[in-house]
């Protein structure tokens, strides 16, 4: 009975991640309003899960500003005015202490906190996925394949630490945040994050060193992404972010590893990979020295 038990857990969590996959890679690829469609969910349900978990720590973030302040940054990720994005945030920071003044119950200061962390943890980080895809120069159409780079890095690191560190891993990586995770999981993940980057980044054509820093980028920020949303949970005392997920728990664990990841790769490759002018400029600076 615990065999049969084990494997329609197993079953579900394999379907859950089939599909779930599946249609953001389809979003993904078609980009525009099935990205941000895709977008509106994952922030949606994440922020939720955000809130509830601040809610057993005694917090009461204002869902309901964050929700604003993420419906107002995709309007303005999805019609790129950038211009627009330091009044958005100036302005909903403003509302969640108005918030907290008129509606709000203790503790207030850390109700504030809480609700800016959440427009952009929630929000504003997850969004640069939009950026990201929009990507585009001379040589490359598109970000799609530096995006796909970015995502099987992450799944790569994901494999990497849990098999490596099931099989040779005894030093903890962080025992007070989340003992199962070790030291050597954590070097295998980033071994075959690096292996999958060069690999994919040998077919876009952007040379192995630059390969490298994005695969080293990846590992690392999805590591560390993975870590803090654990914080959060531990110290709310909570286990998963939410059950929306058959098999996975919430969005926030399914999506912690990507909310760091995503904009430190994002400005690497709009920096370093589609040079800007700037960077062209100061390539050209550095060269003209050592002539």
């Amino acid at each position: 009975m615990k065999i049969e038990l084990g494997f329609n857990k197993n079953a579900v969590r394999m379907l859950t991640g089939l599909i779930m996959g599946t249609i953001v890679m389809l979003c993904i690829m078609k980009g525009g309003l099935a990205l941000l469609a895709l977008l509106a969910v994952v922030l949606a349900f994440a922020a939720y899960e955000y809130v509830k978990i601040l809610n057993h720590k005694g917090f009461y973030p204002s869902l309901k500003v964050i929700y604003a302040t993420e419906a107002v940054l995709a309007a303005i990720v999805f019609f790129e005015r950038f211009d627009l994005v330091a009044a958005t945030l100036t302005i909903c920071a403003m509302c969640s202490f108005m918030w907290v003044l008129f509606v709000g119950r203790q503790p207030y200061i850390a109700n504030v906190a809480t609700t800016l962390f959440g427009m952009v943890y929630c929000g504003w980080f997850p969004l640069h996925l939009m950026f990201f895809r929009n990507l585009h120069n001379a040589q490359y159409s598109s970000g799609l394949g530096f995006v796909v780079l970015m995502i099987i890095s992450i799944i790569a690191t994901d494999v990497g630490c849990y098999y490596v560190g099931s099989r040779y891993g005894k030093t903890k990586l962080a025992p007070t945040v989340s003992p199962n995770k070790t030291v050597e999981g954590s070097i295998g993940g980033a071994i075959c994050a690096v292996i999958a980057a060069e690999v994919i980044g040998c077919y876009l054509g952007i040379g192995w060193f630059l390969s490298l820093i994005a695969g080293l980028l990846c590992t690392i920020f999805a590591q560390i992404g993975d870590l803090c949303e654990s914080l959060l949970k531990r110290d709310a005392g909570v286990k998963d972010s939410g059950d929306a997920l058959p098999g996975h728990g919430g969005f926030l664990d399914r999506t912690d590893s990507f909310a760091f990841t995503i904009p430190i790769v994002y400005y690497f490759f709009k920096y370093f990979v589609f040079k800007t002018e700037w960077m062209t400029t100061a390539l050209d600076f550095i060269k003209g020295l050592g002539q």
